[in-house]
């Protein structure tokens, strides 16, 4: 079985991302996957998907900061983008997004109480 970091960093096509895309737009909107994320929230995330989500949002502030108009560009224009800033910046991407983890990992719990608190919510309602 393929382990999450290895899902997370397979290489797939702009005509395999927007399928998968549509597919994961129809699906999200069932009853099932709306319980199995919230199912989701009440756990601990793994320090391979928190290392990713610290990764992501570090990304997303370097894009910010040195190309605020980047969600207008067109698709290969972004991919030209996200590579120049994992050359220019990709060090230094890497050795914040650990301490952005470690961050992330203390704000763990935090998050799952509030999970819990909106899903007793929706139970009393």
């Amino acid at each position: 079985m393929k382990t999450f970091q290895e899902l997370y960093e397979g290489v797939v096509s702009v005509s395999q991302r927007k399928k998968i895309g549509r597919r994961m737009a129809k699906l999200q909107k069932s009853s099932s996957f709306q319980m199995k994320k919230k199912r989701v929230a009440l756990k601990m995330r793994d320090p391979a998907k928190l290392l990713m989500i610290a990764r992501k949002k570090l990304m997303q502030g370097f894009r910010d900061k040195f190309y605020p108009d980047y969600a207008n560009q067109p698709v290969q224009r972004r991919m030209m983008i996200d590579q120049k800033i994992m050359q220019k910046y990709g060090a230094k991407i890497a050795k914040f997004s650990k301490k952005a983890a470690m961050k992330l990992k203390a704000l763990e719990p935090e998050r799952i109480k509030k999970a819990r608190d909106a899903m007793n919510k929706d139970d009393d309602a």
